[in-house]
């Protein structure tokens, strides 16, 4: 049967932030030496502190990098667009009577900035931000809380994103997880827990599109 929600992730999935989510990341920890690379998109999806604190060595750098990060991104969000393929994703789900779904590890107040700027927040029927809840991916409290708020089984969803947080999340939930890889190795223990991977978010697209429409 095909999912009555599908739910996702925002960075990386439905935006096209990568490129400057790295950059920012870069930014805040250039003053104290380490330079991160794509492969960090894997350990994404918690509070910045969090991965900041190993970038920078010592808990006093913190609270500065958290400062340049956001500063950072305040000043380039602008440059943040949706995916190609994003309306007509979601236009095809409403059309499949599928709900849609969002949970993101990114804060709310940036988080309704962005669907807000891009027309995208009336469009999810259920929304839950990395600051809703005291714990954050790969713990699935957030996924479990959306199921909650639409009134669904495990069973009845899909959930997309492109961190392996998002796959062990779903995967501890019961939820099939659709991985988007990028340009990333995906560990084989990860790939192993996800229902599917895909390559781009065109792909994932694609392929979810593809799985509420088989029944219509």
């Amino acid at each position: 049967m095909p999912p009555r929600a599908v739910i996702f992730d925002l960075d990386g999935t439905l935006l096209d932030s990568l490129p400057l989510v790295l950059a920012a990341i870069s930014h805040a920890v250039e003053p104290f030496g380490e330079r991160p690379t794509m492969e960090i998109f894997a350990r994404l999806g918690g509070p910045p502190e969090r991965f900041l604190l190993p970038m920078v060595g010592a808990a006093e750098h913190v609270p500065g990098a958290m400062e340049r990060l956001q500063r950072f991104h305040r000043e380039n969000a602008q440059l943040i667009r949706p995916y190609a393929g994003v309306g007509r994703m979601l236009d095809g789900l409403h059309a499949a009577g599928v709900r849609a779904a969002l949970w993101t590890g990114r804060d709310r107040s940036s988080a309704q900035w962005l669907l807000r700027a891009h027309g995208l927040e009336p469009r999810f029927a259920a929304i839950v931000c990395g600051d809703d809840l005291p714990s954050h991916k790969p713990d699935p409290a957030g996924l479990r809380e959306i199921l909650r708020q639409l009134e669904l089984a495990a069973g009845d969803a899909l959930f997309v994103g492109d961190a392996d947080v998002d796959v062990l999340g779903g995967s501890d939930a019961g939820v099939a997880t659709m991985l988007i890889a990028h340009a990333r190795a995906v560990a084989p223990e990860i790939a192993a827990r996800a229902w599917r991977t895909v390559s781009t978010p065109a792909d994932a697209f694609d392929v979810v599109l593809q799985r509420v429409q088989a029944f219509a």
